[in-house]
């Protein structure tokens, strides 16, 4: 090989190993406060849980702590995930860790007095819960901030192992403090681990965002997420499949801390060591997780991990021995894993970039709702015909709806969507408000008679990602004195919602697109046209007293 040769071979690529997103300070810093802080959440979740069972004796009032605290990001992670959008992330992180702090530092202060109860304990932990509603969207939605993009997946990992590592020290240190030192310095020390985040956060000198014109607001932005979702199949797939895994799963959160305090006689130390040995075994599955997923597939392994918590569900029920149900609760562990982050990942996978939170807000409200509302049906079954009958009940159901739901797939995640970029730029003969709407597209295609069944079928393909993007109504109508013209239409709320759409349209769109353009048989290109509905008599007459206009929708 000569010298030049040897100058112009390629270097290697290396392949940024697990741990490489560590090396960049910033998301090392913030990295370190949240497993401390999620620490001292999982602390004040386990003195919370065992102090309503030194408040009652009912299964249902365990239970209602359980969904108090999960029911709140079925109710507002939506909401959440659009205020990650329009809002500084650094400034609203700050407010939420403020807002848990407090809840802390009160939960504290009952505990300290002696005056809590069952109701101020279900209403503050809903209130905590809130706060963790408000914080989960904007979390994952920093990320890409925080790394280069060659380490996003890397980093994506760490923060999965990160909160198994605080599931797995947490429930440990909160149930030996709570043992040692009583509620109240359990709640203290979580105020603590929230002005380390708050401090980690206040360190950040986070760059402020470039608010454009087409920037969407609130209503505007809901909506889009919200059309989203209804016109996406492979999301209406894991949603479902997210909402019946969790709502049998939820039974073995719920009825656990009666399980460890009066089937096995435990104390809160104990119960502590169950949850961190349910941590414990997240962590080897997280570890183990690459190769299981290459051997088995996605739908091979959420049925593997579904029918691994069914069968521990129901020892659960049937155990006596202490040592028995920590290696149960470490097989649940192991298995409760694998199905959340197969299910999570898979839904990464369908998301583009620009709806990504509030993609990943909906998948949380489905979890956090299925598993308050099988909290509080199996608090309920439980009430009724006793705990280990619950716990076999929904041991059971699980392993049935697995094995229903595994000829259902999941979505491979494959699709490139990337923005594609490849709409060009409107022509307008003038300044067109982003506030004017609605907007027509329509797109004149010549097709010949024996393609016609073939491209409506690939028109239809494409209708799913016009309303993905933007379009609220869409359709196809003929030329009736030419049959061959073939216009596509669809509707957007207003300019400024089309000019988002040319930020939208993905390079997986952008191929359905190509194949239709291959059927149509003129020279020149289809024909497309823009058209914009004129003000309205009604319209007219309230320019004497008129009204703001929203330019996120028109």
């Amino acid at each position: 090989m000569s010298t030049a040769e040897a100058t112009a071979a390629p270097t290697p690529v290396k392949t940024p190993g697990a741990f490489a997103p560590l090396g960049q300070t910033l998301f090392r810093v913030l990295w370190i406060a949240t497993v401390v802080g999620n620490v001292g959440s999982f602390m004040r979740d386990v003195a919370s849980q065992w102090l309503v069972t030194d408040l009652s004796a009912s299964p249902a009032a365990v239970a209602m702590i359980q969904a108090a605290g999960t029911l709140p990001v079925f109710l507002f992670a939506i909401p959440a995930g659009v205020l990650t959008d329009i809002l500084d992330r650094r400034k609203f992180l700050i407010a939420v860790q403020v807002l848990l702090a407090a809840v802390s530092v009160v939960m504290a202060c009952l505990a300290f007095f002696g005056a809590v109860s069952v109701w101020n304990l279900t209403l503050l932990t809903f209130l905590g819960g809130t706060g963790a509603a408000l914080m989960l969207p904007t979390w994952q939605a920093i990320v890409p901030e925080l790394v280069k993009p060659a380490d996003l997946k890397a980093a994506v990992a760490l923060n999965s192992l990160g909160i198994n590592v605080a599931r797995s020290l947490g429930p440990a240190l909160g149930g030996l403090t709570l043992a040692v030192a009583g509620a109240s310095l359990t709640y203290g020390l979580d105020v603590l681990t929230y002005l380390c985040v708050i401090a980690a956060l206040l360190w950040w000198r986070r760059q402020a965002d470039d608010a454009g014109a087409l920037r969407e607001h609130f209503g505007g932005a809901m909506r889009a997420g919200l059309r989203y979702a209804a016109a996406s199949p492979e999301m209406h797939r894991i949603l479902w499949r997210t909402v019946v895994f969790f709502a049998f799963g939820s039974a073995l959160w719920a009825l656990m801390p009666i399980v460890a305090r009066h089937q096995l006689g435990g104390g809160p130390g104990f119960y502590g060591l169950m949850l961190g040995f349910t941590g414990a075994g997240a962590i080897c599955g997280a570890l183990t997780l690459p190769r299981l997923r290459a051997r088995l597939g996605a739908d091979g392994l959420v049925l593997g991990a579904s029918l691994t918590m069914a069968v521990a569900t129901a020892l659960l029920a049937v155990t006596g021995a202490q040592i028995a149900a920590l290696a149960i609760t470490f097989l649940v562990g192991l298995s409760w894993i694998a199905v959340l982050v197969t299910l999570n990942a898979t839904m990464q996978g369908v998301l583009p970039n620009w709806v990504r939170g509030r993609g990943l807000a909906m998948y949380l409200t489905a979890f956090n709702g299925a598993m308050a509302a099988g909290s509080l049906a199996w608090g309920a079954v439980a009430q009724s015909v006793g705990t280990p009958m619950a716990l076999l009940a929904a041991g059971g159901g699980l392993a049935i709806v697995a094995f229903l739901c595994h000829f259902r797939r999941l979505p491979p995640g494959d699709a490139d969507l990337t923005p594609s970029m490849h709409w060009p730029e409107p022509t307008i003969a003038a300044d067109i408000g982003n506030d004017r709407g609605p907007v027509i597209v329509t797109v004149d295609y010549d097709v010949a008679p024996e393609d016609r069944s073939a491209f409506v079928e690939i028109a239809h393909a494409l209708a799913v990602e016009r309303r993905r993007d933007g379009a609220y109504a869409w359709g196809l109508s003929e030329d009736a004195g030419n049959p061959g013209r073939i216009v596509e239409w669809f509707f957007v709320a207003s300019w400024a919602e089309h000019l988002r759409q040319h930020h939208r349209v993905s390079n997986a769109a952008a191929d359905i697109q190509a194949d239709l353009h291959r059927l149509h048989i003129a020279e020149t290109p289809p024909k497309v046209r823009h058209l914009i509905a004129l003000p309205t008599a009604g319209s007219i007459r309230s320019a004497v007293d008129p009204k703001p206009l929203d330019p996120a929708t028109g």
